[in-house]
């Protein structure tokens, strides 16, 4: 054995938008062992509950995460409706649909540049961020934000789409398929990006499923498990399978997530063509009494929403499990006997959300 060296990545690096801390034990040039330390920040977030109503806690769950705001929002008002029995309106399932396949694309076309920028590609750093300009504007133009959008709501959703913007969204779509085919290109077929990411950070089928791998990282690996397939919102009238690898590589899981926008861009277009007439929200009355666990499909993999409620308009309890906290034994693996210089590209692999994760 030779001699050993700690080295802290983090909590602040060139490559990596947010904070996380990693301890890691090297020989030589050679990482041994990772050591985590989650908690750099913290927000309180789930503390609010005795502070802020049910209602109002809709728009506290979206500020968890900027990235993948909607769908916070969207889990959190499912696990309520669920409580309280209320069935949204058709048309308000196609829409949540949307903009959670939207904020599919933003969140992977935001990873991509980061991916890019970690093997030095600014141009290709420069073009994903870009492309993901287009989803922010179709966020403005149907919600008014680009960040947080406060749409969601217990019983539908606050804002309708018409028809006319639908059919810009498909003009939209058509054009960033275009541009995302050429970018794909470069991180499918380039020699560079195959000779970095082919073979390294390995994660078996088995140790995938051990660890509790979720999302892109598990589909990477070969485990088919995506919680879209469970036919929540809208997604039980569409037509889709998972995006699936069987390397378990940075290469997969790279194939996976560019698979995956193409995905999403297929699912808006499947939900504008069967998009319902109607009503996009029901009244709710009362308040909640019971409890509840949601669980859907984020851009990082499954989070899970526990809600327990009083029969007051303040809840007891609620309780997010986020996919990247649960990404962190499979990522801690791959780390192991890997080189220093792989050790961001191997960190974003599993497209790491600290602001999830440090609520």
């Amino acid at each position: 054995m030779g001699n050993r060296t700690i080295v802290p990545f983090g909590p602040q690096h060139p490559v990596l938008p947010e904070p996380i801390h990693l301890d890691l034990v090297l020989e030589d040039e050679t990482v041994v062992e990772a050591i985590p330390r989650i908690g750099y920040v913290h927000r309180g977030l789930e503390k609010l509950v005795e502070k802020r109503d049910f209602q109002q806690y809709t728009f506290v769950a979206e500020r968890i995460c900027g990235i993948c705001s909607f769908m916070h929002g969207m889990g959190y008002c499912m696990s309520v409706e669920s409580i309280m029995g209320a069935e949204i309106p058709e048309r308000a399932k196609f829409l949540r649909t949307i903009w959670a396949e939207f904020s599919r694309l933003h969140s992977h076309l935001m990873w991509l540049g980061l991916l890019a920028d970690a093997f030095g590609f600014e141009s290709l750093f420069m073009q994903s961020w870009k492309l993901r300009e287009q989803v922010l504007d179709v966020f403005e133009e149907t919600t008014g934000g680009r960040v947080i959008f406060s749409v969601c709501d217990i019983g539908g959703v606050r804002k309708d789409i018409n028809k006319e913007t639908l059919h810009k969204i498909l003009e939209v779509l058509d054009r960033m398929e275009k541009e995302l085919k050429e970018i794909a290109a470069v991180f499918i077929n380039d020699s560079t990006v195959k000779l970095r990411t082919r073979g390294v950070g390995k994660l078996s089928k088995q140790a995938a499923f051990d660890l509790g791998a979720l999302g892109p990282m598990a589909r990477a690996s070969g485990i088919e498990m995506d919680m879209r397939t469970q036919g929540y919102a809208a997604y039980g009238k569409l037509d889709f399978k998972p995006i699936i690898d069987e390397e378990g590589d940075c290469y997969a899981r790279t194939r996976v997530r560019i698979g995956e926008m193409f995905q999403a861009m297929d699912l808006i277009r499947q939900c504008i063509r069967l998009m319902p007439e109607g009503d996009i929200k029901v009244k709710v009355t009362g308040s909640p009494k019971g409890e509840y666990f949601t669980r859907l499909e984020q851009p990082r993999g499954e989070v899970l929403y526990y809600v327990k409620a009083n029969g007051t308009k303040f809840l007891d309890r609620v309780r997010v499990r986020t996919p990247t906290f649960a990404n962190v034994p499979a990522l801690l693996e791959t780390l192991k006997n890997c080189s220093l210089a792989d050790v961001p590209i191997l960190i974003l692999t599993i497209d790491p959300c600290i602001s999830c994760t440090e609520r």
